[in-house]
């Protein structure tokens, strides 16, 4: 047997199920709310992150799958979408507000465990062009309708905000100063961030103790960041969403300012329980390219960590499987089994070739809720229904299948 790359999973049922219904209500939300489907490509220019992401972040120092191709090229396995999507409207020359979804894989080389796997699926969400704090409230809005149509129970928002450039220069200065103090106290990764990615120190579990004193962004925010911030708790507020101020949230990748917050669910318990984030990145477009600014928010939620999270599914896989009691009317189920998936009804069979048992037993295996069996009744335009869940059998007629399906 070769077995999978370490980090890797492979999705089958009945998990898969979770996946199906979550990339669904995904597609739904996405369209109600106007952000039309963006596929990306999966290998991209390393520049584009070592620039866009940051060449002092984690991701960029450690976790990257980089390689040189048979052009010589330097090229990286994705470790995000933001870069790559902005990227694109960037090379489409496309301008104004445009609203974008993306679902697929991602690849970090991490320890794997709970929750962090070298090859990851996210769903995604940028709007890009829209400097308005009611953007950044519409994508919180968006992920918690996300999570509600899932299952997922009392997923809370944390919240801060970061400021702009020129606030961070100075707290920047003040924050540098706080750790420069602690440092004997500190990890040799967060002591090597002091100078060149001190916002990072904030965000480190394993230093949390010792930065507990440390001053925080919102203290330091200027004027239009503050009234930035301000108008997004107040939509959030509108809308009943409640969130929790979480001042040392700064998030991982550089190009983020102004609003930062992640998400969190008690179905979700890891070492990163996160279930997903992102915030504004107003400096995305000139950091990969752009002449000007282009103003963005987006959010990224992690596909393992909320299908995990998610109750079993209590609606069976199949509404009906369909068995023959006789072999020859075969040609006439499948017949029926065509007509029935036409309508809209998830249907199985096994072709009606087994015996009656043996069809009975796949019913069982598919999750089917109902079997419908083709015997002699079908004659006189009725077939025999039966719940698998309760043994409850009848005879119907056939017209009526699909209204007694349904109710």
């Amino acid at each position: 047997m070769i077995p999978r790359v370490k980090g890797t999973d492979d999705i089958l049922p009945p998990e898969s199920a979770k996946w199906r219904t979550l990339l669904r209500a995904f597609d739904d939300i996405a369209a109600r709310y106007g952000y039309d489907l963006a596929v990306m490509p999966v290998l991209e220019t390393t520049e584009l992150f070592a620039r866009g992401v940051g060449a002092a972040t984690e991701v960029v120092e450690k976790q990257m799958y980089t390689f040189e191709d048979q052009g010589g090229r330097s090229v990286t396995l994705r470790p995000e979408f933001t870069a790559g999507i902005v990227r694109a409207y960037l090379e489409a020359g496309m301008s104004g507000v445009v609203k974008l979804a993306a679902a697929g894989p991602q690849f970090r080389y991490e320890q794997p465990q709970k929750g962090r796997r070298r090859q990851f699926y996210q769903v995604d969400l940028e709007c890009i062009g829209d400097p308005d704090p009611r953007a950044d409230v519409e994508i919180i809005e968006m992920s918690q309708r996300l999570f509600a149509a899932v299952g997922v129970p009392e997923v809370s928002v944390h919240l801060n905000s970061i400021g702009d450039a020129g606030d961070r220069a100075e707290y920047r200065d003040l924050l540098r100063n706080y750790l420069r103090r602690v440092s004997g106290d500190l990890s040799a990764d967060s002591r090597r961030r002091i100078d060149d990615n001190p916002l990072r120190v904030l965000d480190s579990k394993a230093d949390a103790a010792v930065v507990a004193g440390a001053p925080v962004p919102l203290d330091h925010l200027g004027p239009e960041s503050a009234s930035h911030f301000a108008a997004v708790r107040s939509g959030l507020e509108e809308a009943g969403i409640p969130y929790e101020i979480a001042p040392r949230l700064v998030r991982g990748l550089d190009y983020y300012n102004r609003t930062v917050f992640e998400f969190f669910s008690p179905a979700f318990e890891a070492a990163q329980s996160s279930l997903g984030g992102g915030g504004r990145y107003d400096p995305l477009a000139e950091l990969v390219g752009s002449r000007t600014a282009v103003a963005g928010v987006g959010v990224a939620l992690g596909c393992e960590r909320i299908v995990a999270a998610m109750p079993n599914p209590a609606r069976p896989r199949l509404d009906v499987f369909v068995a023959v009691a006789d072999t020859q009317r075969s040609g006439t189920a499948a017949a029926w089994v065509r007509f029935l998936r036409g309508s809209g009804w998830r249907v199985d069979w096994t072709g009606g070739d087994r015996s009656l048992k043996a069809q009975f037993k796949a019913a069982d295996r598919s999750g089917a809720a109902v079997v419908a069996i083709i015997g002699e009744e079908w004659d006189a335009g009725q077939v025999r229904v039966k719940r698998l869940a309760t043994g409850e059998e009848a005879a119907m007629n056939i017209e009526e299948v699909g209204a007694w399906l349904k109710r």
